[in-house]
């Protein structure tokens, strides 16, 4: 049997509980191990787990442990995803919901997915329909990553707001985030990348019972760096973290080589 990894280095920064681990193998697993027991238990307690996921290749080896771990009853988890560019086409591999079916959904089928339509003829009303499932469906769990400039989903620093009104939003995507999805490989070029997204905003991300932030790689040393030794504010949008009573950061040595 294998055993789990064990971070070099645990921390707290106000509630948040971070841990680090030394390559993003381990930080993935360890993360997933941690996810798939909190969904087996509310599962247990509750008959059915709400969720929400990231789309990005700094989950790919989270996705993959908590696709392979056996013990998870998939029908009785409800699945979000927490943002979606605009216009892109329904097939486009950069897509998120197209990424997560790709990387997970197919491989263990949720229940339920309720996915984000970037192709919607009216984004406004978009919004308020998936906000309207997520009102449905509390959300138990939130699967998140950091970007560059400290996002939460495409809350991006200057469309962030930690008292949002709404749940979900049309969003203009700032230039450093549009810049990461090159640095992902996702996108060829800066002008490649869509302008404007769907996404879940602060509170509605907040308001889960539960966040794993998975961060590993180089690129997100500075926004560790600001999200975990900075003031809280919309500057750094990951920030908002450190305020919610059960997360817990995730990260690598490379990620945390700014600490």
């Amino acid at each position: 049997m294998t055993s789990l990894p064990l971070p070099d280095k645990t921390l707290q920064v106000d509630n948040l509980q971070v841990e680090i681990y030394a390559d993003r193998g381990k930080m993935g697993a360890a993360a997933a191990h941690a996810a798939a027991k909190r969904m087996k238990d509310v599962i247990a307690r509750r008959g059915s787990v709400t969720t929400v996921f990231a789309a990005a290749p700094s989950q790919n080896e989270f996705l993959a442990t908590l696709a392979s771990l056996e013990g998870i009853d998939w029908d009785q988890v409800i699945a979000f995803h927490m943002d979606e560019y605009i216009g892109l086409p329904a097939d486009a591999p950069q897509g998120f919901g197209y990424f997560l079916r790709e990387r997970l959904f197919d491989l263990v089928t949720p229940g339920v997915v309720h996915y984000l339509n970037g192709q919607a003829r009216d984004p406004a009303e978009e919004c308020r329909r998936y906000a309207a499932l997520l009102e449905a469906n509390p959300v138990d769990i939130v699967y998140a990553g950091v970007g560059e400039n400290g996002h939460l989903a495409f809350n991006d620093p200057p469309v962030a707001d930690f008292a949002d009104p709404v749940k979900v939003k049309v969003v203009e995507l700032d230039e450093t985030c549009r810049m990461q999805q090159v640095h992902d490989g996702c996108f060829p070029d800066f002008d490649s990348v869509p302008t404007h997204a769907l996404t879940m905003t602060i509170p509605a991300l907040m308001a889960a019972r539960w966040i794993y932030t998975m961060v590993p790689g180089p690129t997100k040393a500075q926004a560790i760096r600001d999200t975990l030794t900075g003031s809280i504010g919309t500057h750094c949008p990951a920030t908002a973290l450190r305020e919610h009573p059960n997360a817990v950061l995730y990260a690598d040595r490379d990620s945390a080589a700014l600490l």
